[in-house]
């Protein structure tokens, strides 16, 4: 053993990869309150304040809302096993690294997956679902990513929703990158099954997983033939702990005491700045680094009309170093952006405007930080005038 092991003191970074995204000192302040018990009263009344906040940001009435103990995975998961049994038939529309776990985590439930794929950033078609379903009439479930968080490519999941609504299926829905980040409309696009997760648009610290659910989802999971596989992750348990009726809570697990009191005031802040205007201000910063990166003679991998606001893949120059960009910007401006996964190692990055990031010196720092790197390496462009850009931009959200 050492005897030189001291307090972990992290540096200061500013976060703008694909997450976690910068937390503010209020929530942080927030975690930090004395912890108390899971079934304790006070306690039990903050839960019923994050289910209310959760369904605003969700924009939807279902009972069933609540935060899952575990990060954005575990909330994929626990849907998964909640709705799928052994034998049933599952679309997943495959569009990027996210889709892809979706069919793995669907086939280790016991479901058939029939898939419907798109080219990486691009978004799923809606056609393609239609047909798919119209080929396949056993489906009952379609599950797709509204926000890929791999490629920053966006799908239609309102239409998509409507395609398998007209089949008789329940939707499954990643929001994990687009929750408090873009709309999200549960019950008007008539969604069944929506999870998030804490570190993303909503600015906490990473470790929970928004779901809700539909009536229609928890019927189906109510009337399940076979109990879900997971003890931990069934919901007919877990509802029990989060559903009862005043101090009548059923004891299911510890809850994350401190990071709940950070999911509390998180939700508290988007309440507090409104809905729409977190979207608003996501789309301004977008369309801001968006000015700026262009200046710099850098392209998007996404097409316009389905890219995310929160989450930017842009395209590696050709005699670029990527990853020696990446490091250069966390060694000299404390500044983190993300590589690309899988099938886009190497070729994209990923620039996050997401939550508490999605601020105007950041994106000022972004396009700065990121034009000067380029140049050490040679790359032709002017810095000034990419900032110039920036600031025309956001003129009108700054005035």
């Amino acid at each position: 053993m050492s005897s030189t092991y001291q307090s972990f003191t992290p540096p200061r970074r500013v976060l703008m990869g694909p997450g976690p995204s910068d937390v503010p000192e209020r929530i942080l302040q927030a975690m930090a309150r004395p912890t108390i018990g899971h079934l304790d009263p006070a306690f039990i009344g903050l839960m019923d304040e994050i289910k209310e906040l959760l369904r605003y940001a969700f924009r939807t009435e279902n009972r069933l809302t609540m935060p899952v103990s575990g990060p954005g995975t575990v909330g994929m998961e626990t849907c998964v096993v909640n709705l799928v049994e052994p034998g049933d038939t599952v679309l997943v529309g495959i569009n990027g690294v996210f889709g892809g776990r979706l069919r793995e985590m669907v086939l280790r439930a016991g479901g058939k997956v029939v898939e419907v794929r798109a080219p990486w950033g691009r978004a799923l078609d809606v056609e393609d679902v239609r047909r798919t379903l119209d080929e396949h009439p056993d489906v009952k479930v379609v599950a797709f990513v509204h926000a890929e968080t791999s490629t920053g490519a966006r799908t239609d999941a309102e239409a998509i929703a409507r395609v398998a609504r007209e089949h008789g299926c329940l939707t499954l829905v990643d929001a994990v990158t687009s929750l408090g980040g873009s709309p999200v409309l549960t019950d008007a696009w008539g969604l069944d099954m929506v999870y998030s997760g804490s570190q993303k648009c909503l600015s906490c610290t990473p470790g929970l997983s928004p779901i809700t659910v539909s009536e229609r989802a928890v019927e189906r999971i109510r009337h399940r033939i076979r109990p879900v596989q997971s003890w931990f992750m069934d919901l007919n348990l877990v509802m029990a702990y989060w559903e009862g009726e005043g101090m009548q809570r059923a004891y299911h697990h510890t809850a994350p005491i401190n990071p709940l009191y950070g999911l509390h005031e998180a939700l508290l802040m988007l309440y507090e700045e409104g809905l729409e205007q977190a979207w608003e201000r996501h789309k301004r910063m977008h369309l801001g680094l968006t000015a700026g990166l262009e200046a710099l003679g850098l392209s998007f991998f996404v097409p316009e009309e389905e890219r995310l606001w929160q989450l930017n893949a842009i395209v590696v120059p050709e005699g670029v170093d990527e990853k020696k960009v990446r490091m250069q910007l966390l060694e000299e401006y404390q500044l983190e952006i993300g590589a690309g996964l899988g099938d886009m190692a190497g070729t994209i990055w990923r620039i996050g405007l997401m939550g508490y990031s999605a601020r105007v010196e950041n994106v000022y720092h972004c396009v700065e930080a990121l034009g000067k790197t380029l140049q050490a390496q040679g790359w032709k462009a002017s810095v000034q005038e990419a900032l110039e850009a920036v600031e025309v931009e956001l003129a009108s959200f700054t005035s």
